[in-house]
C-alpha cells in the first residue's frame, strides 16, 4: 500500500502526516506555535523561525503515531502555496531534502485544493461517507474565502471569493474590536454563546456581483457601534455584539452558499478552511436542505492530512526534477 508523508507549513502551524494512497489517515500532527496571540496576529518572520524548530520533530512524530519509518513512504507531499513564503519555504525545503535522501518523488500542493481534498479522506470514527464530487465548496479560513464547483479531484472552478477581507479575518478583527484574544473565530464564538444574535443588526452584502463575498462592511460596522457605546457599553454588551457579529458573517456565507447551489444544480455543499469549525455556521448550512460534508474540526483548520489528501491527485515530480522547486504566496496554480 503506497503511504505518502505530507508537510503543511503555509502559516503558523507546522504539520506532518501520513496518510495512504486510498485516503486512509493513518496520523496528523499539528503543532500550534502559541506565540502570535500577543501580537494579534501571525507575524510571518517568526513563524518562519518558529518553523525550523518544529518541523523535524514534527516529521518524527507523524512516522512514529504512522507506525511507520521514512524507509517505508512512497512519496512525499508539501504545501507549495499560497501562504506566507517564509513560512511555506520551510516546508518545501524540508520535503525537498527527506524525498532527495530516499531518491523519493515529491507532490507540490496547492493549499486551496488540499482544503478540498480533506473531503475525501478516510477517517477512523468519522460519522458519514465521504462526499465524491461534483459538488459545491466553500473554503473559508483565515487568508481565503471563497466558493468552486468541484467536477473531479484534481481541480475546481472558482465560483466568487471576497473582495477584500476573509471571513476568518472578520472574526479575528471583530474578536479584536471586542478584546479578545488571537485567534478571534474561537473566542467569539465562545462569547457568542451568551449573546443575543439579534440585539444589533450588522450588514450582510448582498448587492455584489455574482457569487463575491465582503465582509469589510459588518466589520466597519461593529466598529462605528462599539464607539457609540463607549468603553463601559461596549464591554457590557459584548456578547450581543459578538452574537451579531458572527450572525452578520455566517448569514453571508450561507446565502452565498444557498445562491451557488441554485445557480449550479448542484445538491451537495462541501466545507472547509477553519471557520468551518464554527457551529453555528455549521448548523446554519445543515438547514439549506443539501447534502452537507464538513470534514472533522481538526481538518477544518491547516492540516498535513489534507494535502496528502490532494497529492494522490497530482502529477508527483520524480527524484531529481523537484530539487529547483520554489514557493509562491499567492496565486492561482489550482484555480481552474
Amino acid at each position: 500500500m503506497t503511504l505518502i508523508l505530507a508537510l503543511e507549513t503555509s502559516c503558523d502551524d507546522t504539520c506532518a502526516a501520513v496518510v495512504t494512497g486510498d485516503g486512509e489517515m493513518r496520523s496528523n500532527v499539528i503543532s500550534s506555535q502559541g506565540i502570535h496571540d500577543e501580537y494579534g496576529g501571525v507575524v510571518p518572520e517568526i513563524a518562519s523561525r518558529h518553523h525550523l524548530e518544529l518541523v523535524n520533530a514534527v516529521v518524527d512524530d507523524a512516522l512514529r503515531r504512522a507506525d511507520a519509518t521514512l524507509d517505508d513512504i512512497d512519496l512525499v507531499a508539501v504545501t507549495q502555496g499560497p501562504g506566507l513564503v517564509g513560512a511555506l519555504l520551510v516546508g518545501v525545503a524540508t520535503a525537498k531534502g527527506l524525498a532527495a535522501s530516499r531518491g523519493l518523488p515529491l507532490a507540490a500542493v496547492d493549499h486551496l485544493q488540499g482544503h478540498v481534498a480533506a473531503n475525501f479522506l478516510r477517517v477512523a470514527g468519522a460519522a458519514g461517507p465521504i462526499l465524491e464530487p461534483p459538488f459545491v465548496c466553500l473554503i473559508a479560513s483565515g487568508g481565503h474565502t471563497l466558493l468552486a464547483r468541484v467536477e473531479d479531484h484534481d481541480g475546481f472552478a472558482v465560483l466568487g471569493r471576497t473582495l477584500d477581507d476573509a471571513a476568518g479575518e472578520a472574526f479575528d478583527k471583530g474578536a479584536r474590536l471586542l478584546g479578545l484574544p488571537f485567534p478571534g473565530g474561537p473566542a467569539l464564538e465562545r462569547l457568542a454563546r451568551d449573546g443575543d444574535a439579534q440585539a444589533f443588526a450588522f450588514p450582510v452584502a448582498r448587492n455584489l456581483a455574482g457569487l463575491d463575498f465582503s465582509f469589510a462592511g459588518v466589520k466597519t460596522s461593529l466598529l462605528y457601534k462599539v464607539r457609540e457605546l463607549g468603553a463601559d457599553g461596549a464591554r457590557e454588551r459584548a456578547a450581543d455584539l459578538a452574537a451579531s457579529f458572527q450572525h452578520a458573517v455566517v448569514e453571508a456565507l450561507a446565502a452565498r452558499c444557498e445562491q451557488a447551489l441554485a445557480q449550479t444544480g448542484l445538491t451537495r455543499l462541501a466545507v472547509g478552511g477553519g471557520v468551518a469549525a464554527n457551529g453555528p455556521l455549521r448548523a446554519r448550512l445543515a438547514a439549506l436542505g443539501a447534502t452537507v460534508g464538513i470534514p472533522p474540526r481538526e481538518l477544518c483548520t491547516d492540516n498535513a492530512a489534507m494535502i496528502g489528501s490532494a497529492a494522490r491527485f497530482v502529477a508527483a515530480q520524480p527524484f531529481a526534477a523537484y530539487l529547483g522547486l520554489d514557493a509562491y504566496a499567492s496565486g492561482e496554480r489550482a484555480l481552474a
